[in-house]
């Protein structure tokens, strides 16, 4: 079992199936050494448990808990591009987040923290990466936040 398996395991997440694409895209592309991996909404089981404006109908807290699970959804799909195994991973290279926030909502990066502290807690030193995250008037679905994610894996 991957440092990254292990780290899961006692962090009590179990993976799921990575998420289908919601429109004409695919879920990563592998190009050489790198997974640039397409945004993952915060859904569970195919469905978002949260909608909403973050600053108005969803409290920080709450969105960080959703980035979190986009994380989640990230590493389902970085598992897949590694053909299974996790600990081909070498470096979360950077995230980028989305959130959907009113216009005077300015605690995007404590939103996006939820993404950026579970791949320190899964990868260690290699789950430190570069990172944006932004305010944004909407996003698909009605969701309150999006992350991407761009890793480098060992061939």
């Amino acid at each position: 079992m991957s440092v990254a398996e292990t780290n899961l395991k006692a962090l009590g997440i179990t993976l799921p199936e990575a998420p289908m694409p919601a429109a004409n895209y695919v879920p990563y592309v592998l190009s050489g050494d790198l997974v640039y991996i397409s945004g993952q909404l915060p859904l569970i089981e195919g469905k978002l448990s949260i909608t909403g404006h973050v600053g108005k109908d969803v409290t920080t807290e709450q969105a960080a808990d959703q980035a979190r699970i986009c994380g989640i959804n990230l590493i389902a799909q970085l598992k897949a591009a590694c053909g299974g195994d996790l600990s081909r991973v070498e470096q979360v290279v950077k995230l980028g987040g989305f959130v959907s926030c009113t216009s005077d909502f300015t605690s995007q990066p404590e939103v996006i923290n939820g993404a950026s502290n579970l791949m320190v807690e899964v990868f260690g030193e290699a789950g430190r990466h570069a990172r944006f995250a932004v305010g944004a008037n909407t996003l698909p679905r009605g969701t309150c936040v999006e992350v991407e994610g761009l890793f480098r894996i060992a061939k």
